[in-house]
C-alpha cells in the first residue's frame, strides 16, 4: 500500500468513526427526551450499579495497561484495551437500556453538594461524548501497527478515557442516595 493509499484508508475510517460518534451521540441525547415508562422490569433497577462497576473495572484495566505497555509488554496492553473496550461498549448498551425507560433521578437542591456534583456530571458527559472517535482512532491505529500515530492520539484518549470511567464512578456514588425505584415500580 503507497503513502496515498495508506492515507485514503485513514480517511474514510475517521469518516466513518466521527459518522458512528455522531449517532451515538445523537442516540443518547435522544433517550433523555423519552417519557418515563408505566413500568420498568425489575433488571433495569441494578443496571446504574453495574454501569458504576464497569467503569470502576474500566478504570483499573486502563491504569493496568499503560503499566505493562511501559513494560514493553504489548500483547497484554493489547488485551486489556481491547477488554476494556468491550466493556465500555457493553456499559453503553446497559446506558441506552437504563435510560431508555426514561427513568429521572434529580440531585436535590438543597444539597451543599450539588454544585460540585453538576461539576462532574457535566464534564462527564462532555467528555464521554467526545472521547469515542479517540478511542476509537487509538484502536485503529494501534490494530494496524501504526504506533507512531497511536502514541499521538492516545496522548489525548488516554487521560479522557479514564476521566469519563472514574467520574463515572462518583457520580455514580453521588446519585446512588436519590435513586427512587419503588416508586417507578
Amino acid at each position: 500500500m503507497t503513502n496515498e493509499e495508506g492515507k485514503s484508508v485513514d480517511s474514510t475510517i475517521w469518516k466513518a468513526v466521527l459518522g458512528l460518534s455522531i449517532v451515538v451521540f445523537l442516540v443518547v441525547v435522544a433517550l433523555y427526551n423519552l417519557p418515563e415508562a408505566d413500568s420498568i422490569p425489575p433488571f433495569v433497577t441494578m443496571l446504574p450499579k453495574i454501569n458504576a462497576f464497569i467503569n470502576g473495572t474500566c478504570s483499573i484495566l486502563l491504569i493496568t495497561s499503560v503499566y505493562f505497555i511501559k513494560q514493553g509488554k504489548v500483547p497484554i496492553h493489547k488485551f486489556l484495551n481491547i477488554t476494556t473496550f468491550l466493556l465500555s461498549s457493553l456499559f453503553l448498551i446497559s446506558y441506552i437500556t437504563y435510560h431508555a425507560f426514561g427513568i429521572e433521578t434529580k440531585y436535590p437542591a438543597d444539597s451543599p453538594l450539588r454544585m460540585l456534583y453538576f461539576f462532574i456530571l457535566i464534564t462527564h458527559i462532555i467528555l464521554a461524548a467526545g472521547v469515542l472517535p479517540l478511542v476509537l482512532m487509538s484502536f485503529y491505529f494501534g490494530l494496524l501497527g501504526k504506533i507512531e500515530q497511536h502514541r499521538k492520539i492516545v496522548r489525548f484518549s488516554f487521560p479522557i478515557w479514564l476521566y469519563v470511567t472514574v467520574t463515572g464512578v462518583i457520580v455514580y456514588l453521588m446519585i446512588s442516595p436519590y435513586y427512587n425505584f419503588e416508586a417507578i415500580q
